[in-house]
């Protein structure tokens, strides 16, 4: 009989394990969210619903712009143009790379084959460089969403900084390309899960860019398919980032937020990139909850600093290239990262005053 219960709790250990890692996290959160407060705070359960609620209809025509935008370059294989970064002399991949990961629309680790292959090649790590670093940063549905919610200049600014990080990053690297630093930059290929739900395919740069692509039945399929993803994808991250913008509105003193990163000066710039790693969620998620920061005193360039550093160091973007470069190149990216992001902070507190 023990031996029969052990059995069972050894093999439920694994079931449940299995079960948990299914589960989607920002749902779980969704639906505890309302939970604890009709535990804690039932007063507070109708407000930060009718304020999500609210949020997510506001922000609607820019979910849908973007959903559509992101199907359309799917379907029509403009991905395929990215590989075009990546030829030609050094100094040209560099500009090229940082542009295309700046405007591209995909996630870091959606392209891993891809880099993992140019760099099994011989392409150089500076191009790559400055591709990862501009490209968890913005995507066509990161600037609708970030226009939307904390306007043009911002997500204009947001992206310029993304491009400037790129050239940085790939300049730096290219400089020191001979150095222990970034010799010998390769570690054992791993696999990596994807950081959204429109991954592609091991190889998403194969076949012809066709910009009418709705006569073709596999196109609109992948069209369709692409929608349906990231409406889901976007939708459930920007209802939990209204429903914590909504809790932080209410819970979180505004003058503590004032204190640790408002104020005039370095330190807000530099403590916004510091705290950017642990408190992001992701690109999108993390626009609602910047609007609800400078409401509350958050200093502009901390907001900018913040969603730059928290952007390239986040769970997925950082296992994208931690999965391919040896712990020193890693270092070295987390660095470049944080430096940009400190001026670029410093350069929109001083456009935005």
């Amino acid at each position: 009989m023990k031996a029969t219960i052990m059995t069972d709790t050894t093999h439920g250990l694994p079931r449940l394990s299995q079960l948990w890692s299914r589960l989607d996290k920002a749902i779980l959160a969704i639906l505890l969210i309302p939970v604890l407060l009709l535990i804690f705070d039932p007063d507070q359960t109708v407000p930060t619903l009718k304020f999500a609620g609210g949020a997510i209809a506001h922000t609607g025509i820019f979910i849908i712009f973007a959903v559509l935008a992101v199907g359309y370059l799917k379907a029509t294989g403009a991905e395929n143009m990215l590989a075009k970064a990546f030829e030609g002399p050094q100094l040209r991949m560099i500009v090229l790379a940082s542009m295309a990961g700046g405007l591209s629309p995909f996630c870091s680790c959606e392209v891993i084959p891809f880099i993992a292959a140019l760099l099994a090649v011989g392409a150089p790590l500076s191009a790559v460089m400055a591709f990862w670093l501009s490209s968890p940063l913005m995507d066509p549905a990161m600037f609708a969403i970030t226009a939307g919610t904390l306007g043009t200049g911002f997500a204009v600014a947001k992206t310029v900084s993304a491009v400037g990080m790129g050239l940085m990053g790939g300049t730096i690297t290219m400089m020191l390309a001979r150095s222990a630093l970034f010799e010998n930059p390769l570690k054992q290929q791993t696999k990596t899960s994807c950081c959204s739900s429109s991954c592609g395919s091991d190889d998403p740069f194969s076949g012809q860019t066709v910009w009418k692509f709705w006569p073709h039945a596999d196109r609109r399929e992948v069209f369709r398919d692409t929608v349906i993803e990231n409406a889901f994808f976007l939708g459930k991250w920007l209802l939990l980032a209204y429903m914590l913008e909504a809790l932080m509105l209410h819970y979180v003193p505004a003058e503590l937020i004032a204190t640790v990163v408002g104020g005039e000066g370095l330190r807000p710039i530099v403590l916004g990139a510091l705290v950017g790693a642990p408190a992001y969620l992701n690109g999108y998620a993390a626009v609602p909850l910047v609007d609800s920061l400078l409401q509350q005193g958050m200093n502009n360039g901390a907001a900018m600093s913040f969603v730059l550093a928290g952007g390239v160091s986040c769970i997925p973007a950082a296992v994208a290239v931690w999965a391919l470069v040896k712990p020193r190149v890693f270092a070295a990216y987390l660095g470049i990262a944080f430096i940009g992001s400190v001026l670029a902070g410093l350069a929109w507190n001083l456009v935005a005053g």
